[in-house]
């Protein structure tokens, strides 16, 4: 008889301790519930609102159409809380943008194509898979069909001022053969062939009434949709100072026709080390420069006092 209400008192406490466990659960879920899914979200995403306008190149974007603006919106969506790759591009951007408008300007292009480099690389010397490389991604065949030298010592591709002037004059060529800058920034992914065999296909004569596979009919809306942030970082959430971005370094050119048995040397004649002179002359691929054609050089030095 003991043994039974020993018994019964241990099942009656297991049966209150339960009880309140589940009571505790219960509650914890409700204000969890509440927390994500009332009024007052732990975590705030906002939906983005669209501009009303959008302009590249001089050329205006049709936002008119239901498919066009859920394109822009989804590359908005992306890129704005793709936060901390946005706030890299923005700081590289104050770096590099300059020399490349300076550039395209020379080249009688839109400095809207900027852009493009931020989409291809990130404004780093990438390597893709197919071996395209540079800022502007420059497969090998086309570097060398535009006067660029690329080879096992010397890589132009990775020249930031001659590789956008390649660049600027693939997009200037494509830009005179379709009339329009976005099928211009269409063939920079598809290229020229590509685009105008869908255009014939298709008969359509403009890039947003193209059926495209799905990398090329999201390029051009990537390219607007950087173009669209850095230019209004702060309606994104953007927010620095300009001290916060980076800067380039002031540099020299020391000109030379000769070749250069060490790099290594070189630096530390011209006050600086191997891997300085390799951070603004990524074209040098080597510890040395073969030069059997005499052929004229400009290696940049940076300023003293900036290492």
């Amino acid at each position: 008889m003991k043994n039974h209400e020993f018994y019964y008192e241990w099942l009656g406490i297991l049966i209150f301790f339960i009880i309140l466990f589940s009571g505790f659960i219960v509650n914890y879920q409700s204000e969890y519930a509440l927390k994500t899914q009332g009024k007052e979200p732990a975590y705030k995403v906002y939906a983005l609102e669209l501009p009303d306008t959008l302009n590249f190149a001089t050329e205006k974007v049709p936002l008119t159409s239901p498919d066009l603006r859920e394109r822009l919106d989804r590359e908005l969506l992306v890129n704005t809380y793709w936060q901390s790759n946005m706030m890299l591009m923005l700081k590289r951007a104050n770096k590099y943008f300059p020399t490349i408008e300076k550039i395209l300007a020379e080249e009688g292009v839109p400095s809207d194509l900027k852009y493009i480099s931020v989409i291809e690389s990130g404004l780093v010397n990438a390597i893709s898979p197919s071996g395209a490389k540079g800022f502007w991604q420059i497969m090998r065949a086309t570097g060398r069909e535009y006067g660029l030298e690329v080879n096992g010592n010397v890589d132009e591709r990775y020249h930031l001022e001659f590789s956008t002037r390649v660049a600027a004059k693939y997009l200037k060529k494509a830009k005179e053969k379709f009339g329009s800058w976005t099928l211009a920034v269409a063939s920079y992914n598809m290229g020229v062939t590509g685009i105008q065999r869908n255009l014939n296909t298709q008969q359509v004569d403009s890039y947003f009434d193209l059926k495209l596979n799905v990398e090329t009919s999201r390029y051009v809306f990537r390219v607007l949709a950087v173009k669209e942030i850095i230019e209004n970082p702060i309606k994104y959430g953007y927010v620095f100072n300009q001290s916060d971005l980076y800067d380039q370094v002031p540099l020299r050119l020391h000109g030379l026709d000769t070749a250069i048995p060490n790099l290594t040397s070189f630096a530390k004649r011209m006050g600086i080390n191997y891997k300085i002179l390799t951070i603004h002359n990524p074209w040098l691929l080597q510890n040395h420069l073969n030069n059997k054609s005499r052929k004229y050089y400009e290696i940049a030095i940076p300023d003293v006092g900036h290492y």
